[in-house]
């Protein structure tokens, strides 16, 4: 009997898609969040410096919109992605953006990109939360979750295997011929000789005088 998995070309890079979706769905929304809160932070009384709604700056563009936008686009690929690399390049975006939150905010000096400004708060505890929230627990957040995608990604389960298996196993099975449904009249073994010595000599009858 052949082992038809071997046959399935490149399913080692299979997956099924609900493998990273969870993942990728909350990293779309954290990545739209960094992406888009420097911009709308002031109508919610949550901003940076400069305190205007749908201001540009380049500051902004290196430091929360450019991240924000790779997050988002490592988690729609960990959203809709069935392949294990493409999946995998997914989370390493995200662990990426993740890490340049964090640290991105230190080098603006070292790379020249601009400044994001400064907490608009009179309270430290409001200034804390602006930072976690703009920057370090949101990154802290978007890396953690592009390392448990990463995770389950690499892991190869036996849920996958049959994955890959079935339809594979299907094909096969459709290739191979199917029994008839007619019916075939089976004759006793003694008839077909009896009626052939019949024909030929044709049947004798006997009649009383």
């Amino acid at each position: 009997m052949s082992d038809t998995r071997v046959h399935a070309r490149g399913g080692r890079l299979q997956m099924p898609r609900s493998r990273g979706a969870a993942s990728g769905f909350l990293l779309i929304l954290l990545g739209a969040w960094g992406a888009l809160i420097p911009f709308v932070g002031t109508y919610l009384d949550f901003a940076f410096t400069p305190e205007q709604a749908w201001t540009w700056t380049v500051g902004r563009g290196w430091l929360e919109v450019l991240p924000g936008a790779v997050a988002a686009a490592g988690g729609l690929l960990l959203l809709v992605s069935g392949n294990r690399a493409s999946a995998m390049l997914g989370g390493w975006l995200a662990v990426i953006a993740g890490a340049w939150f964090v640290v991105g905010r230190s080098l603006t000096g070292l790379l020249n990109v601009g400044d994001a400004g400064t907490p608009v708060a009179v309270v430290e505890a409001k200034r804390v939360a602006l930072e976690l929230a703009y920057f370090y627990g949101l990154g802290a957040l978007i890396m953690f979750l592009g390392a448990v995608a990463l995770g389950r990604i690499s892991v190869r389960s036996v849920r996958d295997v049959e994955f890959i298996d079935a339809p594979v196993a299907a094909e096969a099975h459709a290739a191979q011929p199917q029994p008839s449904d007619e019916v075939t009249e089976i004759q006793p073994a003694g008839e077909g000789r009896h009626r052939g010595w019949s024909g030929m000599f044709g049947r004798r009858h006997t009649h009383a005088h």
